[in-house]
């Protein structure tokens, strides 16, 4: 009994790790311009520079929940994954962005995010 109440905390605490590891990992994919490194010495600059990297990070979270929302919602996604499969997916991963500030913007047309039709179409 002992060895697996162990086992299961071991478990627990390597899944911790892993997601802040994978936390990390974007915050250095984001930022590789600057090598992972803050750019001033300046107090002020330094908090601006994490608070607009914890921004960035949050609606990449945002997108890639909503992208996976759409994709598990299709019918041929219904009893493809377990409970603890699903329990697995993260939203904070960076395999559909670039990190060299290339942005480009459409004002003209929105996302399909939700599955729903964009208003007016």
């Amino acid at each position: 009994m002992e060895l697996s109440a162990g086992a299961d905390l071991q478990r627990e605490t390597e899944s911790g790790l892993n997601v802040v590891e994978n936390y990390n990992g974007v915050n250095d994919y984001i930022r590789f311009g600057k090598r992972g490194e803050l750019a001033s010495n300046r107090r002020e600059e330094q908090e601006l520079g994490m608070l607009c990297l914890h921004i960035l990070q949050s609606c990449l979270g945002l997108i890639n929940t909503l992208m996976i929302q759409d994709t598990l919602a299709l019918p041929e996604w219904r009893d493809v994954l377990t409970d603890a499969d699903r329990r697995g997916l993260t939203p904070i991963f960076h395999s559909n962005m670039s990190p060299y500030g290339e942005i480009q913007l459409r004002t003209d047309r929105r996302l399909e995010l939700t599955g729903l039709p964009a208003a007016g179409h």
